[in-house]
């Protein structure tokens, strides 16, 4: 009893040095290209009240958009920056390669109509970018996931899509190894347990084909594993909640699952698993503030993830296509260097 109280007690000191400000990236930052949550104050005053009004009216015709919000900015973010790199359509666009295919069709069409109702108000003087950002801000906030955060607006629009080597650093829903998640997450700049197994709390909400959990499914390795391979042979497009009981609410019901071994991904109950991060699992099951507060900060820290800089144009005629109708093409080893 003693031990296990010990090893409470640090599992609790280390989530308050994650979430000091010494790991915190502030908002007027030069490295992700003089980024600040106040950039459209002058240019476009009303940007953030069309961006949750619109948020708001789409999540109360269908709920599931905020999972789709959610999961499209982090696969914007990840491969090379937070630059709607993804929203981009053409021959090479992201959302042909394997991880993205499965993107939900109705988030992306709100954020063309909300760039359409912003620069209607303003004129082009916002990227799609920062309109993805701020949106995943107003469904994490709808979702219940805490407070509004700050988000770093000022964000270019990529001229290319990323390439297929980085969209392929996406982490699977099918890794079985902690290893692998906390290598790929630290190639991004999270280098702590804490952060993975935080932002894997977006299975918080929204639901999963049956092609991404049949490696689960197929093992039979538990009651609910069964019931997933039962579910997928009555139906193929079966969809499951991502979280049984709250599938709806961006909250630390998810952690409980996983530690009654109702994980819907393979990856997702990798984290139980493991030594690494399984007290952090354990320490958000018991304390939702403490997941909610290191959730916001780890997408706002992605926010600011540049590898390439801060540099592009703001989408002027629709988010799925450059101001000049060409896509330059990223080669594999350039990504968005290709467009310099």
């Amino acid at each position: 009893m003693a031990r296990s109280s010990t090893a409470a007690a640090l599992v609790a000191i280390t989530l308050v040095s994650v979430l000091s400000p010494a790991l915190s990236v502030p908002l007027n930052s030069t490295a992700g290209g003089r980024l600040s949550e106040d950039f459209h104050a002058v240019s476009c005053p009303p940007f953030e009240n069309i961006v949750s009004m619109e948020v708001y009216r789409a999540l109360l015709a269908d709920i599931k958009i905020a999972a789709g919000l959610i999961r499209i900015f982090f696969h914007d973010c990840f491969p090379q920056g937070c630059d709607a790199s993804i929203l981009l359509l053409g021959r090479n666009s992201e959302q042909r390669m394997g991880p993205n295919r499965t993107l939900q069709r109705k988030a992306l069409q709100l954020i063309e109509q909300i760039r359409f109702k912003v620069h209607a108000a303003c004129g082009p003087t916002v990227s799609c970018a920062d309109i993805l950002a701020m949106a995943t801000r107003e469904a994490v906030y709808f979702s219940g996931g805490g407070p509004r955060y700050s988000v770093p607006l000022g964000s270019f629009d990529s001229l290319a899509p990323a390439s297929q080597r980085d969209v392929g650093l996406l982490p699977s829903p099918t890794t079985s190894q902690v290893s692998d998640l906390l290598n790929v997450f630290a190639s991004r700049g999270f280098g702590h347990p804490a952060e993975l197994v935080a932002l894997s709390g977006a299975h918080s909400i929204g639901t999963a084909h049956c092609s991404s959990f049949s490696d689960r499914a197929r093992r039979q390795e538990d009651p609910f594993s069964s019931m997933l391979l039962m579910a997928c042979g009555r139906n193929p497009n079966y969809q499951q909640f991502l979280d049984v009981r709250t599938p709806n609410l961006l909250d630390s019901q998810y952690y409980w699952d996983l530690l009654a071994g109702q994980g819907v991904f393979t990856s997702d109950m990798a984290l139980v698993r493991d030594w690494r991060t399984v007290p952090y699992v354990q320490q958000f099951a018991n304390n939702q503030p403490a997941f909610q507060n290191l959730f916001v900060q780890s997408m706002i820290k992605l926010s600011f993830f540049r590898p390439f800089g801060n540099f592009g144009e703001i989408r002027q005629f629709s988010c799925f296509r450059t101001n000049s109708g060409w896509i330059t093409e990223a080669a594999d080893d350039e990504g968005l260097a290709a467009s310099a």
